[in-house]
């Protein structure tokens, strides 16, 4: 059975910088493409950044464009999602997510809180 267990969440001044990771277990993760989400208290659950499952399409909401880099590690099992220039907006509850199905995805993180303050 598949598992995502993220870390790297907190809070942070706008303008700050944070690192997200989320490690993968218990499916082919080599073979799975990756996401990101996060949920404000006032939101639905948005997207904000994808790869795919060959690797080679990186995706980024508009509001997170230029700011916000994706990564992932084979050899470990991990992806990451590098937070730069926060802004208070990006406050909210990240979830990680790999091996896209149809219009989801079948595997996600616990959620990790990111907090951004004026």
């Amino acid at each position: 059975q598949g598992h995502l267990v993220e870390s790297g969440g907190g809070s942070v001044e706008a303008g700050g910088s944070l690192k997200l990771s989320c490690e993968a277990s218990g499916f082919a993760f080599r073979a799975c493409g990756v996401a990101w989400y996060r949920q404000s208290p006032e939101a639905e659950r948005e997207f904000v950044s994808s790869l795919n499952a060959g690797g080679g399409t990186f995706t980024y909401a508009e509001s997170v464009k230029g700011r916000f880099q994706l990564s992932r590690s084979q050899r470990l099992s991990t992806f990451y999602l590098q937070m730069n220039n926060l802004k208070t907006e990006d406050t909210g509850v990240y979830y990680c997510a790999a091996c896209r199905d149809v219009d989801t995805y079948q595997y996600w993180g616990q959620g990790t809180q990111v907090t951004v303050s004026a």
